[in-house]
């Protein structure tokens, strides 16, 4: 992970690397499936249950969350499974939950 020197103005491509990762945050079901993996890692059956919706519809998800590495995924047998791809992910959203629950 790269240190950020606080005190200098990150560049426009950081900017909109951000701003891409913001986006990412930004759609409710995304939100639901990361608050989903927060305790373990899950299958896109057992979170398509959970959020009571198509396992296409989270499995499309999944590959946004994916490309963006807020989640990562481990295979077994034919089974795939998610979970947050650090520590940073959980800390980003429970800023923001802690921000608009104030």
């Amino acid at each position: 992970m790269t240190n950020i020197n606080i005190n200098k103005t990150p560049d426009d491509t950081t900017f909109s690397n951000l701003a891409d990762v913001f986006k990412i945050f930004g759609d409710v079901t995304r939100l639901k499936i990361l608050y989903a993996l927060f305790d373990s890692e899950l299958c896109v059956c057992d979170i398509a249950n959970e959020l009571n919706m198509s396992q296409s519809a989270i499995s499309h998800q999944l590959r946004t969350l994916k490309t963006a590495k807020l989640v990562k995924n481990r295979k077994e047998g034919k089974i795939v499974y998610y979970s947050l791809d650090d520590e940073h992910v959980k800390h980003i959203f429970d800023q923001g939950l802690i921000h608009v629950t104030e």
